[in-house]
């Protein structure tokens, strides 16, 4: 089938990042052509780690279900040196949130998942085998040469989304180069599939018995699928470290070493290096970066994915207005300048962790054993051997945030921080409050009062009261001090706060769309 001549948005790449951009804008009501040069979704396991703000995103679009069915929830891990364990961490969690901290998945479920999604408002279609060859921009669009089973054809778009990873086509269309660091400590990935009772958990090895001088990570995955991680020497060559006669023989090792002697076989190999790369700018006029194509950050913490899916969700509404011309173009600045910093800091974090689980140099060996060696007597150390796991970024500065207002009892909503959930009680029942994000800009309502006054076009609204907060989650979190506070919370649609006000006067929220640009 023909591509069409002109398409509103045109998404370079039907990875994780891609089809999940492709499902929100669809969601939006915003029509989108997908171009990704494989025929289906990946194979292998890939990215395999999936956050409580992913989830979240996904949840957007219907997917969140399928996801959380399949996959494999856990909430933390232990970490060993040699045959003793010298940490054991958890995550963050109760019973009352909506996700658990982190879910195990192939990539390839997250795309299908995904892509299903997109295809349910009927706005987004996918042309698989075929791959983005030349872009032009212009001031009104950007010309995109497509190479198609078909032969070449030409599709002009009015916005063009790089979601076509570490090896941008478009990246090196527009002459841009990632700016950072690679480091030289080299990662064997294999997925085996074995049947195992083991619970589900981070499990990391450094010097295991089984593979001296290496550092081991382990997952489990869906369908009695393993994932490991085995580091290599700096003097192996990659090419050779990755046939299966030199990665079979150390995978059985492991596995002996740690009591897991059901018959296996391998299922996938590949190998990774740690990258901490950004692109200064992710906005380029009517071009924009996202996922990989964006920022290379370290699997150690699990930010790579996760940190794509969270451009995706930055993005999505956000291009969603300027297509719709509810909001000017210059809103689209706004999502460079807050992804940017969140690349920082997961670079920041990922390098940190990084050192640690690939030391770079002898000082860097020299410290990690140190530390090692003190964990086994000192519970106090122990947090510096564990990598920080991705959280969502606090958008500091952004130019979205209204001027923060002082007598708060926290800042557990001030502007810019994501959205805190609360688990509420409603007319039909409890929910999460996270579920009413990611749609549109949602105006939470605290306090008693006479909220029919609370007139506000083009904004949903929700009222809280004390009765609602039934564990006054809500309450303690958005920062209210007392049953009788009244106040309003702004909560922008990819569940961030834009700001927050006491009373209920509605005129500080639409002063504050309208001064930072949001509202055209």
């Amino acid at each position: 089938m023909p591509l069409s001549a002109h398409v509103p948005v045109l998404i370079a790449g039907g990875g994780p990042v891609g089809l999940t951009l492709s499902a929100l804008l669809s969601a939006h009501g915003i029509h989108n052509l997908v171009i990704e040069a494989d025929d289906s979704y990946c194979t292998g396991s890939r990215a395999i780690c999936m956050s409580r703000r992913s989830q979240e995103i996904l949840g957007w679009v219907g997917a969140d279900q399928a996801l959380v069915t399949k996959g494999l929830s856990w909430v933390g891990g232990r970490s060993h040196w040699r045959h003793t364990e010298v940490l054991h961490f958890q995550m963050p969690s109760e019973p009352t949130q909506r996700f658990a901290p982190m879910v195990n998945i192939q990539q390839f479920y997250v795309e299908e998942f995904a892509h299903r999604a997109a295809q349910t408002a009927g706005l987004s279609r996918v042309q698989w085998s075929s791959r983005v060859s030349a872009v032009t921009p212009h001031e009104t669009g950007v010309d995109v040469e497509v190479i198609t089973p078909q032969g070449p054809q030409t599709v002009r778009t009015d916005w063009l989304v790089a979601c076509d990873g570490g090896r941008s086509t478009v990246r090196e269309q527009l002459g841009l180069h990632l700016e950072g660091t690679q480091y030289d400590g080299k990662y064997v990935i294999v997925d085996v599939v074995q049947q195992t009772r083991r619970a589900v958990e981070r499990l990391a090895w450094f010097d295991p018995p089984s593979n001296p001088g290496s550092t081991i990570l382990m997952h489990r995955q869906p369908d009695d699928v393993w994932r490991i991680d085995y580091q290599i020497r700096d003097d192996e060559d990659p090419l050779e470290a990755v046939k299966p006669e030199n990665v079979l023989p150390r995978v059985q090792s492991h596995l002996a070493m740690i009591g897991e002697t059901e018959p296996w076989e391998p299922l996938w190999i590949s190998i990774y290096n740690a990258k901490c790369f950004t692109l200064p700018s992710y906005r380029y006029g009517r071009v924009m970066f996202a996922g990989d194509a964006a920022h290379l950050v370290p699997i150690f913490g699990v930010r790579g994915l996760n940190s794509g899916l969270d451009d995706a969700g930055n993005l999505a509404w956000k291009l969603a207005r300027v297509v719709r011309g509810q909001s000017p173009h210059a809103l689209l600045d706004s999502y460079s300048t807050e992804r940017v910093h969140a690349t920082r800091e997961n670079i920041a974090y990922g390098a940190k962790s990084t050192e640690f689980m690939a030391p770079p140099n002898f000082a860097y060996r020299l410290m990690r054993e140190a530390t090692l060696r003190l964990a086994e007597a000192d519970a106090l150390v122990r947090s510096l051997i564990n990598p920080r796991q991705s959280t969502p970024i606090t958008y500091v500065d952004s130019p979205l945030n209204a001027t923060a207002t002082t007598g708060w009892s926290n800042d557990m909503a001030a502007p810019g921080a994501p959205a805190p959930e609360a688990l509420l009680q409603g007319g039909q029942g409890a929910f999460h409050l996270s579920s009413c994000f990611g749609r549109d800009f949602l105006v939470l309502v605290f306090g008693p009062g006479d909220q029919r006054a609370l007139d506000l076009p083009g904004l949903q609204a929700l009222a809280i009261g004390p009765g609602m907060d039934v564990h006054g989650q809500a309450w303690q979190r958005y920062g209210l001090q007392t049953a009788t506070d009244q106040a309003l919370v702004l909560v922008r649609p990819d569940g961030y706060v834009m700001g927050r006000w006491h009373g209920h006067d509605p005129a500080p929220v639409l002063q504050a769309l309208q001064t930072t640009g949001v509202f055209a």
